[in-house]
């Protein structure tokens, strides 16, 4: 039998760290960036068809937000100020994106490359690019929850990247009403202590 590498692959998540740019007074790496990302992705999802009345797939969302930088673990985590430098980084880092996630398919068992393609490739499928969207939202918000972790912290590394990561995010609300709920009620805990949240849970009830 065949042995197949996809999801050892994908297991070295781990081992990408990102802001390398950057002083981190924690470092962050690439799997649990993208648990966070699903996990917002999801709730953008949710809070979408509970209060605005749409019919998101959240689940499929939230699969596309797991992998959404998967390709990284073979192009290493470029930088954002050098990824949109000018169009022609841009561009040239699309291709090889692209590349890297061609051969992460090839990693899986032809009968499987198909479904995995639509999570983890851009395409023409109107769905898949609305909820790329969202994906790409919950990537601003967790890029903006760590800048807002590393001031807590101290740190004022993150300061210029927490303005930009912020407006950033404000030009997506027009299109994504949902940041807004998420930014009102979810996002100021973040840099909270564990007793500072327990206590207001404890508040609350």
């Amino acid at each position: 039998m065949t042995d197949y590498h996809f999801f050892a692959t994908v297991s070295r998540m781990k081992y990408i760290n990102r802001w390398a740019l950057m002083r981190n007074s924690r470092l962050e790496n690439l799997s649990e960036h993208s648990l966070e990302v699903a996990m917002i992705t999801h709730a953008l999802c949710t809070i979408g068809n509970v209060r605005y009345g749409k019919h998101l797939n959240s689940e499929k969302a939230c699969l596309m937000a797991i992998y959404h930088d998967a390709s990284e673990i073979i192009t290493g985590d470029l930088p954002t100020p050098v990824k949109y430098y000018s169009e022609e980084i841009k561009d040239a880092y699309k291709t090889v994106e692209a590349v890297a996630e061609d051969q992460l398919l090839n990693q899986l068992p032809e009968d499987l490359r198909p479904y995995y393609a639509s999570i983890i490739k851009e395409d023409d499928d109107s769905d898949n690019q609305l909820l790329r969207r969202y994906v790409k939202a919950a990537d601003k918000l967790s890029a903006l929850i760590k800048c807002i972790e590393e001031e807590h912290a101290g740190n004022t590394e993150f300061k210029t990247a927490a303005v930009s990561t912020r407006n950033s995010i404000m030009e997506m609300v027009e299109e994504i009403p949902e940041i807004q709920d998420f930014i009102l009620e979810f996002l100021p805990s973040y840099g909270s202590t564990l007793d500072e949240l327990l206590s207001r849970e404890e508040t609350a009830l």
